[in-house]
């Protein structure tokens, strides 16, 4: 089922996602509702609270990437693949250079912009049948990880850029929040009137 994304304003993406357990309610179902949301959006990944939901589930698969002529081969090949569900996670440790990427977001329709991340992660997390695991990160995978995981701490990628560019954003983000935008997919607006 495809489920409206929640659009930039709404407190719950400012919220610290819970923790959840095995016996969380149609986990199962809520996961695939996600994959199929992200999918209908053209999205990398989602977070539960772009659904409303303020607890520690998100979802990465970033196949799209892999289409780019700008990476090499084994870089592709690495991100066709790559598709998991996390589960309570935590990351550990963040190392490396920053670099910078144009990210965008589906709560934030029609912005992007330069943010600049470390190039490895290290995280810990629980997968769809609640298996833990530990693993390092690096790349375009490592970014979609840290921009999701944001989502679960309650922060957007327009919360890392400068105080001039959020300037320049500023119109666009009350658009937003007023549903005085056109997204491709089903959204669900802070302040649209009659909502």
């Amino acid at each position: 089922m495809i489920l409206p994304i929640v659009g930039y304003g709404d407190p719950v993406l400012r919220k610290v996602g819970q923790d959840i357990a095995a016996d969380y309610p149609n986990l199962s179902d809520l996961i695939a509702n996600m994959y199929e949301t992200m999918y209908n959006a053209y999205g990398v990944g989602l977070a539960a609270p772009q659904i409303g939901l303020a607890i520690r589930l998100f979802i990465v698969d970033t196949e799209p990437f892999s289409e780019s002529d700008d990476l090499k081969p084994e870089e592709k090949e690495q991100l066709k693949g790559f598709k998991k569900t996390f589960i309570n996670a935590k990351i550990l440790k963040e190392e490396g250079n920053e670099w910078g990427f144009n990210e965008g977001c589906l709560s934030i329709p029609d912005v992007r912009e330069d943010v600049y991340r470390k190039e490895r992660i290290s995280i810990d997390y629980f997968d769809e049948n609640f298996t833990k695991h530990t693993e390092v990160y690096d790349g375009l995978i490592a970014r979609v990880i840290q921009h999701e995981y944001d989502h679960i701490e309650g922060i957007l990628f327009t919360d890392k850029i400068s105080t001039l560019k959020k300037t320049l954003i500023k119109k666009r983000l009350q658009n937003i929040m007023d549903g005085k935008i056109r997204a491709d997919y089903k959204m669900k607006f802070f302040n649209k009137k009659g909502r």
